[in-house]
C-alpha cells in the first residue's frame, strides 16, 4: 500500500522537487490541492505508463554516455520514476549507471554536468561543515564518500568523482531499499593532479594540485566530526581512494565511525564469495593456490579476503598466506624489496623460503611464480588489460586442468583476459568471471555463462546489515559472513553453466540475503547496538519500494 505523507510545497516548487514530483502522475485530486493544475499535460498517467514512455525515449539514445546523461536528468527531475525505470530493466541499465559507463561519465562529468548533488568538501569549506551539514536531511542514514584519487581504473578525475557515489547509492536504494532522501554522496575535492582536467577549461573542480599530508587528514577529521555529530547512527562507504590513503583512511576511522572501504573490502568480499561458489562442487578452498594480479586496494582487499575465508575453512593464517602470491608492477612482492609500502607487507613472501624456485629477474614475475608455486587461481586486479594471455593460462593449466580464472578490472577495456579467450586456451576447463558484463561463451557446443564479479552483490547489503544492526564498527566477521551469503546464492545448475555469481536479476534477493548475514554477524560478534527483535523489524524497515505516495496537504 502506497505511504500517505503530508506535504507542504506548493506549485511549482512541488514539481521542482525531485523527491515529490510526481510528473503526471499526480491526481486530479493533488493537482488542485497542491495549485499545480494547468501546469501539466491533462492526461494522467500511472508509474507504469510513464516508466514506459521514460524506456522509449532510453531506448532512443544512440550512445550509452548519452543514455547515463538522459537517466542522472530523470534522477534529478523525478526520483521515484527514476528509481522505478532502473528497476525495471536493471540488468540493460546497470551497466549504465554503473560500471563500466560510468567511468566514461566521470571522465566527461564537467561536460555534462546538469544539476548539484551531495555534498563537496574543499580546503575552504571544511571549517564550516557543522553549519553546512544542518541543512541537509536529518535522516540521513548513509553516505558513500571518495576523494576521486583512484577511481575505477582510471586513477584522478577530481570533481567528477563524485559520480562514482551517486551510482553506489542507486544501488543501495534499488537493491537495499534505503530510501535516496536517506543517503549522502559526498566529494572531497582537495584539487586534483590530473592535468588533463587542470588544463579543462570547463573543469568544475578545485583548480589546484591536490593537498597531502597533514592537511589532508585534518580535512577528512573535519568531515568525520561534523558527519558523526549531525548523523550519530549514519555509516560511510569509503570508496576509491588512491592505494597510497585508502588503508590509511580506513584505519584511521573505522572505530570511530561505522565505515568500509569498498574497494578493499567490499571487493575482498564479492571475491571470495565467488571462489566459495567455484569450490563448493569437487574443488576445496584449502588446495588452490592463489596469484593476485595487482596490489593496489583492490588486489590486496582480495587477498585479505582469502587469506579469512583459508582460516575460515580451518588453515592457520600462516598457512593461509603460504597459498597466496602477490604481483605488483615490480613482480612477486618480496619482504626484502628496499621501499616496500606498509600496506603490501602482510602479503610480502620471504626471499629464503621460496627453496628450489626458478627465476632469472630479481623478483619472479608472473610467469615465474605460476609454475614454481602451482598456481590454480588467477586473480586479476591489476588493471592490465591482457595480461592474463594464453601462455599465462597454458602455465596454469600445467598446474590444474580447471583453473579459476577472475579477470575483475574495470571498465572493459582493462580485463585482464576476455571469457572467449580464457575458455578457448584452456579447452572449455577454466572457471571465469570477470569485474564488467560479458555475453555467454559458446565453445565446442556449450554455452557458459560468464558471471560478473560485482561489488553490487555485497556492498548495498553490508550497508543494510549495519544500519539494520545498528552496529557501531564493521568487523572482519561481517565481511566474511557477506562473502559466505553471497556463494549460497549461486545454484548448482547456474555453476555447471560456468557462472559463479548470481546473475544481476537476483540482485534484491541476494542483498537481502547479505544484509541478514551481515547483521547477524554483528550481533553475535557484538558490535551490534540493536536486540534481534530491533534487527528483524530493521531488515524490513528499509525494505522501500519506488511507488509513488499519497500526497495530502499540510496546512500546520
Amino acid at each position: 500500500m502506497p505511504e500517505v505523507i503530508r506535504v507542504k510545497a506548493l506549485g511549482r516548487h512541488l514539481l521542482k522537487d525531485p523527491f515529490l514530483n510526481k510528473g503526471t502522475a499526480f491526481t486530479a485530486e493533488e493537482r488542485r490541492a497542491f495549485h499545480i493544475e494547468g501546469r501539466l499535460p491533462p492526461r494522467i498517467e500511472t508509474l507504469e505508463e510513464q516508466v514506459e514512455r521514460q524506456y522509449e525515449q532510453f531506448s532512443s539514445c544512440k550512445t550509452n554516455l548519452e543514455k547515463y546523461v538522459y537517466l542522472r536528468e530523470l534522477q534529478d527531475y523525478n526520483r521515484i520514476l527514476y528509481y522505478s525505470l532502473v528497476k525495471h530493466h536493471l540488468e540493460e541499465m546497470l551497466p549504465i549507471v554503473y560500471t563500466p559507463t560510468v567511468g566514461e561519465a566521470i571522465q566527461e562529468f564537467s561536460h555534462i554536468y546538469r544539476e548539484p548533488r551531495g555534498l563537496v568538501v574543499t580546503e575552504s569549506n571544511y571549517r564550516d561543515l557543522d553549519d553546512i551539514l544542518s541543512t541537509y536531511s536529518g535522516t540521513t542514514k548513509l553516505a558513500v564518500v571518495t576523494d576521486a584519487e583512484g577511481i575505477l581504473g582510471i586513477g584522478d578525475q577530481g570533481f567528477g568523482g563524485i559520480a562514482i557515489c551517486i551510482g553506489k547509492l542507486t544501488l543501495y536504494s534499488l537493491a537495499a531499499g534505503i530510501r535516496p532522501i536517506e543517503t549522502l554522496p559526498v566529494l572531497f575535492d582537495f584539487g586534483t593532479n590530473n592535468k588533463k582536467l587542470l588544463e579543462d577549461p570547463f573543469y568544475l573542480g578545485v583548480r589546484q594540485p591536490r593537498t597531502r599530508g597533514a592537511k589532508y587528514y585534518e580535512m577528512i577529521d573535519a568531515f568525520v566530526t561534523a558527519f558523526k555529530k549531525r548523523f550519530p547512527e549514519a555509516m560511510v562507504q569509503w570508496e576509491d581512494f588512491s592505494k597510497s590513503t585508502a588503508f590509511d583512511v580506513l584505519e584511521r576511522y573505522r572505530d570511530t565511525i561505522p565505515s568500509f572501504n569498498d574497494d578493499i573490502q567490499g571487493t575482498g568480499a564479492m571475491a571470495l564469495g565467488g571462489l566459495l561458489a567455484a569450490t563448493d562442487h569437487g574443488r576445496k578452498l584449502a588446495d588452490q593456490v592463489f596469484l593476485v594480479s595487482g596490489a593496489g586496494a583492490g588486489g590486496i582487499g582480495v587477498a585479505s579476503q582469502i587469506m579469512y575465508g583459508l582460516m575460515h575453512v580451518g588453515l592457520t593464517e600462516e598457512q593461509a598466506k603460504e597459498r597466496i602470491y602477490v604481483l605488483d608492477s615490480r613482480g612477486l612482492i618480496l619482504s626484502d624489496r628496499e621501499g616496500l609500502e606498509p600496506y603490501k607487507l602482510p602479503f610480502a613472501h620471504d626471499r629464503e623460503k621460496l627453496v628450489g624456485w626458478s627465476y632469472a629477474t630479481e623478483n619472479p614475475n608472473m610467469m615465474d611464480t605460476i609454475r614454481n608455486a602451482k598456481v590454480t587461481a588467477l586473480m586479476g586486479l591489476s588493471g592490465q588489460g591482457g595480461s592474463f594471455n594464453e601462455r599465462v593460462i597454458e602455465a596454469v593449466m600445467e598446474n590444474t586442468p580447471n583453473p579459476i580464472v577472475f579477470a575483475l578490472s574495470n571498465p572493459t577495456d582493462l580485463t585482464e583476459v576476455l571469457p572467449h579467450d580464457a575458455l578457448c586456451w584452456s579447452d572449455g576447463g577454466a572457471t571465469v568471471a570477470t569485474g564488467s558484463p560479458f555475453a555467454p561463451v559458446e565453445w565446442k557446443g556449450k554455452v557458459y555463462e560468464i558471471g560478473q564479479g560485482n561489488n553490487t552483490f555485497v556492498f548495498p547489503g553490508i550497508g543494510w546489515g549495519v544500519i539494520a544492526s545498528g552496529a557501531r564498527k564493521i568487523n572482519q566477521e561481517m565481511m566474511t559472513a557477506a562473502a559466505i551469503a553471497l556463494s549460497t546464492q549461486v545454484t548448482i545448475a547456474r555453476i555447471a553453466q560456468g557462472a559463479v555469481f548470481p546473475p544481476i536479476s537476483d540482485l534484491e534477493h541476494v542483498t537481502t540475503v547479505v544484509a541478514r548475514a551481515v547483521a547477524e554477524a554483528a550481533f553475535e560478534t557484538g558490535v551490534a547496538t540493536h536486540s534481534k527483535e530491533q534487527i528483524e523489524a530493521g531488515l524490513a524497515k528499509h525494505n522501500w519500494t519506488p511507488i509513488y505516495p499519497i500526497f495530502v496537504p499540510d496546512n500546520d
